[in-house]
């Protein structure tokens, strides 16, 4: 999944959000090196494979969406037995390399031992990361993902180690504490110091929300890896900018947002059987995220909409108004 000698761009897991089809668009424009899935929650049993197969659909080819982005499974739980009986069958089940959720700020899974909840004790990532790493064979590679620490940043540089100590191929840090959930600010340069110190690759997370940011992002962590979450989804066309900045080959420019939203129906219709009011619904998800931090401007016009002809409508109609000149002479 990732070279340690190669820059990477890697689709964040968001939960509710960068399901098989969301994953599937975003392997279109050929910006990112792979994604992660959703994390699939391993709590009182190991999971079976028919969870992964329904979860991870990729896995059913190759481990690959039908865009050809491979997906990596994400796993999240605090038992080192489960989850490496669970990362077992990930493995018999078709996942090429496994990831360690040890970063989710939700309150329901920090208080059922998972997520977060793990950077308060260094010496259980170990073990954990340790397990899964012994379950799974060689050539397979465990990641881990990392806050900086529950309410304070000192902890990442130990929580880190231990990840490595576990045996993982790399690891991946929100620049943020669990305390601080998604609120400002990011610590960036704490991620350059752990980098600095360990031996294996580190990726970059957090806050990436323009091509300025990643800039800065990517002076201050000195890294060569970044993970994308928010901010792909409020501005389509942000992976491509970083994917060209990094070097990275293959990135279109084909980020328009209605053939985008087309291209997530038609997505979401062919893997999920759900009704269209669902695929309704996750347009709107991801267009409340593009209007709040993007330039996503008809989330007004949208936002009622029940069917999928009455959402393509009004945000036909919407797009084909002419801007509104405000009496300075900019436009609205």
């Amino acid at each position: 999944m990732l070279n340690p000698d190669v820059p990477a761009l890697v689709l964040a897991p968001m939960e509710g959000i960068t399901d098989a089809p969301m994953r599937a668009l975003q392997g279109t424009t050929g910006a990112f090196t792979y994604a992660v899935s959703e994390f699939l929650r391993v709590s009182g049993d190991a999971l079976p494979r028919k969870v992964f197969h329904r979860d991870i659909p990729e896995l059913l080819n190759g481990g690959f969406t039908p865009t050809g982005l491979p997906v990596q499974v994400q796993l999240l739980g605090g038992d080192p037995g489960r989850m490496a009986v669970s990362a077992f069958v990930a493995v018999q089940a078709g996942a090429r390399a496994v990831d360690i959720n040890f970063g989710c700020p939700a309150p329901t899974v920090n208080r059922h031992d998972g997520g977060a909840s793990l950077l308060k004790h260094p010496e259980r990532i170990c073990e954990i990361v340790a397990a899964v790493r012994h379950a799974v064979p060689p050539e397979v590679p465990v990641s881990a993902k990392l806050r900086l620490g529950w309410d304070s940043i000192d902890p990442i540089m130990e929580n880190a180690e231990m990840a490595t100590k576990g045996g993982a191929s790399w690891i991946t840090i929100h620049a943020r504490t669990r305390l601080q959930g998604y609120l400002p600010p990011v610590h960036w340069k704490s991620i350059g110091q752990v980098r600095e110190a360990l031996g294996i690759p580190v990726v970059a997370n957090g806050d990436i929300w323009t091509l300025d940011d990643f800039r800065r992002c990517q002076e201050e962590t000195g890294c060569r890896h970044f993970m994308l979450g928010r901010g792909a989804l409020a501005d389509p066309t942000l992976p491509v900018q970083i994917a060209h900045a990094l070097g990275l080959g293959g990135a279109t420019s084909d980020t328009a947002w209605l053939p985008l939203l087309r291209r997530l129906v038609t997505f979401t219709e062919q893997g999920s059987g759900q009704p269209s009011t669902y695929t309704v619904m996750k347009l709107k998800q991801w267009l409340k995220i593009a209007h709040l931090r993007g330039s996503f401007a008809y989330f007004h016009d949208i936002k009622q909409a029940r069917t999928l002809d009455e959402f393509f409508d009004c945000l036909k109609e919407a797009m084909d108004r002419p801007p509104v000149t405000t009496s300075d002479g900019g436009n609205q």
